[in-house]
């Protein structure tokens, strides 16, 4: 049986998937180039100032969105492991 409510209220979740999943990976082309980057200045690659100001940051975003704080950070921390990642293979010559 269909019902054309569910089906609106799937539509716009497949389409903010979509822009997720594009938007992590415009995401991912920046951290490539700052990996690169990191590893020509001989920086290292993480900066965890840096990453816990990003938390901070994106924990007070999620609270004025109504989105749990501690979600927020347990996906940025995810993300920002997989840069971490990246930018050790960059220093790797990798």
């Amino acid at each position: 049986m269909s019902d054309p409510e569910l089906e609106k209220y799937r539509s716009s979740i497949d389409n903010i998937d979509a822009a997720l999943i594009l938007l992590l990976a415009e995401r991912f082309k920046i951290t490539k180039a700052v990996g690169a980057h990191k590893a020509a200045a001989g920086l290292p690659p993480a900066d965890p100032a840096r990453e816990q100001a990003q938390i901070e940051r994106m924990r007070a975003l999620a609270a004025e969105a109504d989105l749990d704080p501690a979600f927020s950070e347990a996906f940025l921390r995810f993300v920002i492991a997989e840069v971490i990642r990246h930018h050790e293979r960059a220093a790797n010559g990798g």
